[in-house]
Formats: structure tokens, sequence, C-alpha cells
């Protein structure tokens, strides 16, 4: 791997942060009708999103490549973008957000206890579970400002996922091949159970919006086929303005 690979990434999250400015924020004066499951879901989901980034970016910066270190705090922005938003879509309803949730808790203490490698498989874990979250979101919500709140979010997390495989497919390449796979199976295991945790936990958002809580987790769990073989050693997407996989 090569540093101008994490360079594209770096133009790619500066890119969007000029779109993003460019197309401003959703009008949150118009209000949103939000019933109180989707509430709540919102509420832990913003918890998940809100965050320094400091452990992430500490381990990023041991690692040794400035490039990929700026990358990284690029992204902890867009997270931190996520968590603003989705407060403001809570306000927008009448709502307010939670101090903290036992998710996110168990989530970042077990995300913090090795290395990179181990912080970024952990948050991965997050990541996919996110995107069948906020698709869900997107696709089944009634009200404007939820659909489009939720919509630019997925954008971005779609963004994410090949950004950190990137990265795993080097911090796994170390590894025999026989390891890898074994690593990215008990990848895929973890996830299939985080995703039944949070269909439970969301199971009455689910409901609200048309999913059913099997059909979510299987769709989590398969989603990540992709993700595992990229990890393992397979390509990549490489960011949308280079026109190329890697």
């Amino acid at each position: 791997m090569v540093k101008s690979e994490y360079g594209a990434w770096v133009g790619e999250f500066e890119a969007e942060r000029e779109r993003r400015a460019a197309l401003g924020d959703p009008d949150w004066g118009k209000g949103a009708q939000l019933p109180a499951a989707i509430v709540r879901s919102i509420q832990k989901f913003q918890v998940g999103e809100d965050g320094d980034g400091s452990a992430l970016t500490a381990k990023a910066d041991l690692a040794g490549d400035p490039v990929y270190s700026r990358a990284v705090r690029l992204f902890i922005a867009e997270e931190q973008n996520h968590a603003r938003m989705l407060k403001l879509l809570l306000a927008a309803g009448g709502a307010e957000t939670l101090d903290g949730h036992w998710s996110d808790a168990a989530f970042v203490r077990v995300r913090r206890l090795l290395g990179l490698r181990v912080e970024l498989l952990v948050l991965m874990i997050a990541e996919v579970v996110a995107l069948g979250y906020y698709r869900a979101l997107r696709d089944g919500a009634t009200d404007p400002l939820t659909t489009e709140v939720a919509g630019r979010i997925l954008a971005d997390e779609e963004r994410h996922v090949p950004f950190h495989c990137l990265r795993l497919r080097e911090g796994l390449a170390g590894l025999p091949r026989p390891a890898r796979r074994a690593v990215t199976t008990g990848w895929r295991g973890l996830l299939a159970g985080a995703a039944a945790l949070v269909s439970v936990d969301h199971g009455a958002a689910l409901r609200a919006l048309g999913v059913d809580r099997g059909a979510f987790v299987a769709r989590t769990v398969r989603s990540s086929a992709w993700m595992a073989r990229a990890m393992a050693g397979g390509p990549v997407q490489a960011p949308a303005g280079s026109g190329a996989r890697v």
C-alpha cells in the first residue's frame, strides 16, 4: 500500500466537506413529525455518532502515516456532523438528546482494548449496522426531514466502509491466508450478534419503519460479505473521484 491511496481519501473527504458546505443544512425550521419509537431510536444512534475520536486519532498517529491520520480526522468530522444533524432533527421534533446509552459505552470500551486493527474491526461493526439502520430510516420514515437527514448520513457511511476496509486489508496483510479468513469470519459472527442486539433494542422503531427484525439482521450480515473479502486481501472500492479499485 502506498500513501497516495490515503491521499485520494483525503481528497474525497475534503471534496465532500466542500459539497456539504455549498449544499447547506436541511430546513430545520419546517419541523419533524417523529413517533415516540423513532425518537427513542434516533436518540440512541445520536449518542453513538457523538464523540471526539481521540482514541482513534491517537492510534492513527502511531501508525506513522500522516496522510492516513489526516483522513481519519476528516472521517471523525463527518461522524460528528452526523451527531449534530441528529440532534437538530430531534430538536425539530421537540425531543432532546440522551446523555449516554449502554450500547455505545460497550462499543467504545471494546474498541479501546487494543491497537488500531481491533479499533477498526469493532468500529466497522458499528458502521455496517448503521448502514442498515439509516437505510431503513431513509426508506421507511414518512417525515420528509427525517428522510433527508437519514439519506445524507447514509451516503457518508457508504463511503466510510471502503475507507476502513482499505486500512484493515493492510493491517491483516501480514497474517497467513487462513488466519485472515478466520479473523473476517469471526468478525462477521460478531456483526451478526451486534445486528441482533440492535434489532431487539430498536425493534419498535424498525416495526414503525416497516422492517422485520430478522430481515434486518439477515440483510446486515449479507451486506458484509464483500467487506470481509476486501479485508482479507480482495479489492476495495476506491474514492469516487479516482474511478478505480485498489
